[in-house]
This record gives C-alpha cells, sequence and structure tokens, in this order.
C-alpha cells in the first residue's frame, strides 16, 4: 500500500500544477509493466527527479531513488527514506547502498540512478560511473536509458532558481531498454550507454526547439551560456574536493 509513497505522490502532483510545468513523456512503452530494471538518468538539476517520477507514475510504477546519505542528517528525510524503499548512498562506503538497489531490483523494483553522479553544470554528459551496469548485471535486470531536458531551468548549480508558475517545457524521453550479459565488459557496456545516452540527449534537444543565446541553462555547443564540459570539470573537481574535506572532517569529529 505504501501510504507514505502515495501521500509524496499526491504533493508531487500538485507542486507541478501549481508550477505549470508542462511536461511532454515519450518512450512511456519502454517502462516494463512489472518486474526490476534499473533506470540511468541525466542530472541536470535540483528537481529533474520530480518529472521522471511522474512519467514512471504515469506508466503504473513506482522509481526508487539512490540518494547522497547526507539526507539522512534531517529526521523528516530520513523518516521519508526509510517510508519510500529510497537507497541512501555514502559515498565513501557505498557498497551496503549497492547490496540494497541490487536487493530492490531482484525484487521487481525500478531503481534511478545517476551515472554522472552529480549535476553536470555543462548540461552535457559527464563520464559515468559504471554502477548502473553493474548492478544491472548482478540482478540480471535491463538499463532503461532516460534524458530529461528543460528541468534545469527551474533550478540547477550556476542558475537563478524559478520554481514559479512559469509554464516551462520540460521532456522526459525514456529510451529502449538495453540488456548486458555478464560476459560484457562492464566498462565498454558503461560508453555504450553513455553514447546511447548521448544521442538521446541530442534527439530530445533537437526536439525541444528553444535554445535562446547566452542563458544560463543552454549549453556552450548550442550557443549558451553554460560553461564547456572542460570548465565544468574545473569547477566540479574543486567542488568535489571541499565536500571529500568536509566528510572527512565530519567523521574525525564524530570518532573522538
Amino acid at each position: 500500500m505504501e501510504p507514505v509513497y502515495r501521500i509524496l505522490e499526491g504533493v508531487a502532483h500538485s507542486i507541478a500544477a501549481v508550477q505549470g510545468v508542462r511536461r511532454t513523456y515519450r518512450g512511456l512503452e519502454n517502462i516494463p509493466a512489472s518486474g526490476g530494471a534499473v533506470l540511468a538518468i541525466n542530472h541536470t538539476g535540483y528537481f529533474d527527479f520530480l518529472p521522471m517520477a511522474l512519467g514512471i507514475y504515469r506508466a503504473g510504477r513506482r522509481t526508487r531513488f539512490m540518494i547522497k546519505s547526507e539526507v539522512m542528517d534531517n529526521p523528516i528525510m530520513r523518516f521519508l527514506v526509510n517510508h519510500t524503499g529510497t537507497v541512501p548512498v555514502d559515498r565513501s562506503a557505498g557498497h551496503e547502498a549497492y547490496e540494497r538497489a541490487v536487493d530492490s531490483l531482484r525484487h521487481g523494483e525500478l531503481v534511478a540512478v545517476y551515472p554522472e553522479a552529480t549535476i553536470s553544470r555543462s548540461f552535457e554528459l559527464k563520464e559515468f560511473k559504471s554502477g548502473a551496469v553493474r548492478m544491472a548485471v548482478e540482478a540480471d535486470v535491463p538499463i532503461i536509458p532516460t534524458i530529461i531536458w528543460g528541468a534545469q531551468r527551474q533550478w540547477t548549480k550556476g542558475g537563478h532558481r524559478n520554481m514559479g508558475r512559469a509554464r516551462l517545457p520540460i521532456i522526459v524521453r525514456y529510451g529502449v531498454p538495453l540488456h548486458v550479459s555478464r560476459d560484457d565488459d562492464p566498462e565498454a557496456a558503461t560508453a555504450a550507454l553513455r553514447a546511447t545516452m548521448t544521442a538521446l540527449l541530442h534527439e530530445v534537444q533537437d526536439d525541444y526547439g528553444q535554445h535562446p543565446a547566452g542563458e544560463f541553462w543552454v549549453p556552450a555547443r548550442l550557443g549558451g551560456g553554460a560553461p564547456t564540459p572542460e570548465a565544468a570539470k574545473v569547477i566540479e573537481d574543486a567542488e568535489a574536493a571541499q565536500k571529500a574535506a568536509a566528510r572527512a572532517a565530519k567523521r574525525e569529529g564524530k570518532s573522538r
């Protein structure tokens, strides 16, 4: 029954209605009616999970997300995580989260994974971690490449927040499920997944149409004001180093 999840679904629909977001879904037929699957999703903004999950809801399924374990420090978020099948991930000790995700997949759940790990400031696909491929292989489930475009206009790194009723268009595209076998090299399969998602991203961007020159949410490749992937990597590497140092200091403080 999952009453907490049902309440959150109602809240999510209310938020989308208030914002007037114009959501377009493509490829809903690629969401399996039952059984487990890994949803491999590009990551461009803080709220890109919402339109994606509402699409899964439209297909009659629910999404189990893998999220940063830091949210467990908040008692409200801890309650929600514990009652919605969400998998918290401690990046310094991710094996337990990986095993929980595989277990969820084996029990027929749809597990959402961001192979880029963090938001892409360039809005292009960053290098992928191999976790999505590895857990799909271990659980013997397909991978559904998923692209979200337009959600970065609401709230993202380096951009201004626009969470009001702006009636922004957002496209969510679910690709054809990919099957990876145990005989496949995980790194090669991850590279193939990234190539597939890059093609889908470009397809969705072409369909989106409007990409005003100089806008913060438009990739440099399309004439926008977002940093190039190379410039974004410099910023992201510095951020990652800062966060790693903060996590280490926090662990050291707890051990005293």
